[in-house]
């Protein structure tokens, strides 16, 4: 191979090897924080889903911030892709 040297090539081995046996899972690696606000904000409105209703209006709207909230965690995670 032109442009390589035994030395490089064998020196990519052990990472190739490594990267074969545990590869990166994106959603980990990817914007952890993001990632915690986001799993945090779908816990939260299961919980609100599952809450008795009559609640005068609070619940629902609740129900609606945390959606938008989960839009904009999304979003905010690609914008951050793109750059």
């Amino acid at each position: 191979m032109k442009g390589f040297s035994r030395r490089s090539l064998f020196g990519l081995l052990p990472a190739a090897f490594l990267g074969a046996l545990f590869p990166r899972r994106a959603k980990a690696a990817d914007q952890p924080r993001m990632q915690a606000a986001l799993d945090a904000l779908k816990t939260a409105r299961r919980e609100l889903e599952a809450a008795t209703e009559d609640k005068g209006g609070h619940r629902k709207r609740a129900i609606n911030l945390v959606n938008q909230a989960i839009n904009q965690v999304e979003r905010g995670i690609q914008f951050d892709r793109r750059r």
